[in-house]
């Protein structure tokens, strides 16, 4: 039986190749990671910028209709919830991987680089001017924009509640009064007289309610609070 001889120049060559291939798909993969790492860059310093386009050209049958929503809409749940609609570039938190992943999944299908970003959020995540739940928007054009992502926890279950007060002047005098009403009820029989009347329960509500009345303003004006609907879209801290 007869073995072929072994040719050490066709096995060098083969080794050369081998090489050379291996060589040319890491250069493959560190030119596809280094081109990802520039479009996120890209995205990052965009999501930081103040230039606020009237919208993008999205391809609209590649939208998903339940993510886009109207700024009315917008408006009524940062009113219902006390939540900021602003520019990204407000935003101090650190927008996940998660996210940069939505943008650029979404601006390779459009073919497009958005821009405009728009969070809803709790004030305490914006850097406000003056001195727990962020979605992400991208303008549309005509006052319609669109959910890229959202990340982090979901509201308090009862926020809506806790913030219902603040909604206009009408709900938080509500709020003093039921208030006014639960402490004077709170206070103990025969504390100001011997014998309960109804005049001396009303004269004490009054009070309470003065005093409850006085501090809630006082709080207002001193830490420059206002109602909900007056800093949905403000970007000062004292709105």
């Amino acid at each position: 039986m007869n073995f072929a001889h072994t040719d050490i120049e066709k096995q060098l060559s083969r080794v050369r190749e081998k090489e050379k291939k291996e060589t040319q798909i890491l250069q493959e993969v560190h030119e596809i990671l280094e081109k990802d790492v520039l479009k996120e860059e890209k995205i990052a310093k965009e999501l930081h910028s103040k230039n606020a386009p009237a919208g993008n050209s999205f391809v609209f049958d590649l939208l998903e209709t339940d993510k886009i929503y109207h700024l009315d809409h917008i408006k009524k749940i940062c009113i219902d919830y006390r939540l900021r609609f602003l520019d990204s570039s407000f935003f101090k938190g650190d927008f996940p991987q998660s996210a940069l992943s939505k943008i650029k999944a979404l601006e390779a299908a459009h073919d497009i680089d958005i821009k405009g970003y728009k969070i809803m959020a709790p004030s305490k995540l914006f850097k406000l001017e003056d001195k727990d739940d962020p979605l992400l928007f991208a303008p549309i054009g005509n006052g319609y924009y669109y959910l890229v992502h959202k990340w982090g926890n979901d509201l308090h279950p009862f926020r809506r509640v806790l913030v219902w007060p603040f909604k206009n002047i009408v709900n938080l005098t509500l709020f003093v009064v039921l208030i006014s009403y639960l402490v004077t009820l709170m206070v103990p029989d025969g504390l100001f007289s011997k014998k309960n009347t109804t005049a001396e329960f009303w004269i004490i509500f009054f009070f309470m309610f003065k005093c409850i009345a006085s501090v809630v303003i006082f709080y207002g004006f001193a830490l420059g609070k206002n109602f909900n609907p007056a800093i949905w879209n403000s970007k000062y801290f004292n709105a």
